[in-house]
């Protein structure tokens, strides 16, 4: 097992035309949201890279892409999703994580390009305290950009009324009802609307580290 504690676990998809943000067509063509989604998921990447304490994880679907994703993420450990619904799918792959050996496992998602990274050194300090059970990072629309766990429950993502503004209450209500001890992170958003695209121009525009730098360059190539 890697010498970090907790693992952090980024859920991705091959970046193919008519697969991936396809909410974002239009205004963007079904290449170009593809082209888009491959840079948040190396900008994810880079930013996961950053923290200490941390073990980087791709957990990638469909199966047969794996060369893609040892690409875009050379060092990380590579996992295929398994599950029908993105619970099981998020549940399995949190498992295996915890089975390795890691006291915390967390997942996120590949569509907030520009989440302040001391989000994400929240969750691993806050996971690697036994007084957590659970850490979440609510979404604007309702649901989580990441969950960490010490324990695979499956109660937190069996029949989830996944993509709806119920996720994340409905998470909390089941890990109360568990008795878990959760600490919520910041809320943000996820870039899966031409609202949100636009959201992220302006956040973008109001910093100047120039992080996410694959992101960044994508926009200026469309004049953005």
């Amino acid at each position: 097992m890697d010498v970090a504690r907790v693992a952090v676990a980024i859920m991705a998809k091959a970046p193919k035309p008519g697969e991936v943000k396809t909410r974002l067509c239009p205004p963007l063509s079904p290449e170009e949201a593809a082209d888009l989604y491959d840079c948040f998921l190396r900008d994810k990447v880079a930013q996961v890279r950053t923290l200490g304490g941390a073990a980087g994880v791709i957990a990638f679907t469909p199966d047969d892409r794996r060369s893609l994703f040892e690409e875009i993420a050379p060092g990380f450990r590579l996992i295929a999703q398994r599950g029908a619904d993105l619970g099981s799918r998020l549940l399995n792959s949190l498992g295996a994580l915890l089975r390795d050996g890691y006291v915390g496992a967390i997942a996120i998602d590949s569509d907030t390009p520009n989440l302040p990274t001391d989000y994400l050194r929240q969750a691993v300090e806050l996971l690697g305290k036994p007084a957590t059970d659970v850490v979440v990072g609510p979404s604007d629309d309702g649901g989580y950009y990441l969950i960490g766990v010490r324990q695979a429950w499956p109660a937190l993502f069996d029949a989830m009324p996944w993509s709806t503004a119920e996720v994340l209450p409905e998470t909390l209500r089941r890990a109360k009802a568990e008795g878990l001890r959760v600490e919520c992170l910041p809320a943000w958003f996820d870039v899966d609307t031409p609202d949100d695209l636009e959201r992220l121009i302006v956040s973008l525009a109001e910093r100047d580290d120039g992080a996410p730098l694959h992101t960044r360059r994508f926009l200026r190539r469309r004049g953005r």
